[in-house]
């Protein structure tokens, strides 16, 4: 199973017009109710034209070509999230495509963080129902502050639990193409991330000289030019330097299908960053599946993906409440047992009242036997306890005597020792 989490689906010309005029419109509620209509109404009436649908038809179908068999198609936007004007086309784009065998498809949306969005970019509780419909969240980066505030804020989990009011981002995504990275890759915030669960993201489409989206271009987290490729593959490097290859996930990012690439070729790809074979090989198979999967329960509680459901085997049937066992001691000589088959029969035993009786007294005799030999048993524990008690007592007296006399005689000994060293030299007294 090869995953491939960045899919490019851009914005078609009417949902953009429709979006941007929007935005631009002025302050009150009369206008805000207004702009929400419409976007209401832009979101029920934008459609992907024939000749979009064809080109992503055909984009998809040389994925699972080359052997992807999950893909997430990335939506992405800049600077903030504004839910009054947003418009999720992937739900318009899944309800147009044709259905494949074999296939997941996932909604990913990427936010370019910039120095407007420092202040805040719209990814807090009141976004909730709106990033509900998305199944991964990722950041681009673009200052070392909204850098900081992806690793330390924006990767923690975020639920009614912790009575936290900032969502999580999944994927944190650098631009890899500039000429420079602008920020600085510090252990302890890229330690940080990690820890709280999120990855960091490689696009291959750098590494071979492909063509960005226009959004990361106009955005400037991404360059054209002719030493992109130079300036992606330095950056990796000090990605997988920074990260020691845990955490990585390569995904495409590619817009032309000529720069499309196999799950091992991007993994020997990424081998020439100095990642070993067996971690190159994960980052598009076991390290992006876990990533899908703490996205999805990090939604829910407790991580509970769905409710439980009681199965029960072919052919059981359920006992009847008639055939529910009556015992009567008192009015029966004898009492019957009914038990029940996994088919469905019941099995009666019948045993009479004085073979009941005389069990239940011999075990009463025999409990008050094993009772009466544990109070035996106890006692002389306690018995022995005691006098074992006393000797130690004793013992530990007769040492401190003994202690005591040899103690003394050293005294004594030393006495003498003095008065005959006075003796011999008088002088000294």
């Amino acid at each position: 199973m090869f995953f491939d989490l960045n899919v490019p689906i851009s914005l078609s010309p009417v949902g953009s017009q429709v979006q941007n005029k929007n935005s631009s419109s002025k302050k009150g509620k009369a206008k805000q109710n207004q702009n929400q209509n419409q976007a209401g109404n832009a979101s029920a009436a934008l459609q992907f034209t024939a000749a979009q649908l064809s080109a992503i038809e055909a984009h998809l179908d040389l994925l699972v070509h080359l052997g992807y068999t999950v893909l997430a198609l990335n939506q992405t936007i800049h600077k903030k999230i504004d839910p009054k004007t947003h418009i999720n086309i992937l739900d318009i784009l899944l309800n147009q495509l044709k259905p494949r065998t074999g296939l997941v498809l996932l909604k990913r949306l990427s936010v370019i963080l910039d120095e407007d969005s420092e202040k805040g970019f719209g990814l807090t509780s009141s976004s909730t129902q709106l990033l509900a419909s998305y199944d991964l969240v990722s950041l681009i980066p673009t200052t070392a502050t909204t850098f900081s505030q992806a690793c330390l804020t924006h990767t923690l989990p975020s639920s009614s639990a912790t009575g936290s009011s900032v969502l999580t981002a999944n994927i944190i995504s650098l631009p890899l193409t500039l000429n420079r990275l602008p920020f600085h890759l510090k252990h302890t915030l890229v330690r940080t991330a990690l820890r709280n669960g999120a990855m960091f993201e490689i696009p291959y489409v750098g590494a071979i000289g492909g063509s960005s989206e226009e959004v990361l271009v106009d955005a400037g987290a991404a360059e054209q030019s002719a030493n992109a490729k130079r300036n992606w593959w330095a950056a990796a490097r000090e990605v997988v330097r920074v990260t020691k290859g845990k955490g990585v996930v390569v995904s495409g990012g590619v817009v032309k299908r000529e720069d499309l690439r196999g799950p091992k070729d991007v993994a020997n790809l990424i081998a020439l960053l100095g990642v070993a074979q067996d971690a190159a090989h994960a980052a598009s198979t076991s390290v992006p599946k876990s990533l899908v999967l703490r996205a999805q329960t990090r939604k829910t509680y407790r991580a509970v993906l769905s409710e439980p459901r009681l199965v029960l085997p072919e052919g059981y049937t359920t006992p009847s409440a008639s055939a529910t066992p009556v015992m009567n001691a008192t009015t029966s000589t004898s009492a019957k047992v009914t038990e029940f088959t996994p088919g469905g029969e019941t099995v009666a035993a019948a045993h009479s009242s004085s073979a009941a009786s005389s069990t239940a007294s011999s075990l009463m005799k025999r409990c008050r036997e094993d009772d009466g030999e544990d109070d035996r048993e106890g006692g002389a524990v306690k018995d022995s306890a005691v006098v074992n008690g006393d000797a130690q007592k004793q013992v530990k007296v007769q040492q401190s005597q003994g202690s005591g006399i040899v103690q003394d005689r050293e005294k004594g000994q030393d006495g003498k020792r003095k008065k005959k060293k006075r003796k011999g030299n008088p002088e000294q007294e």
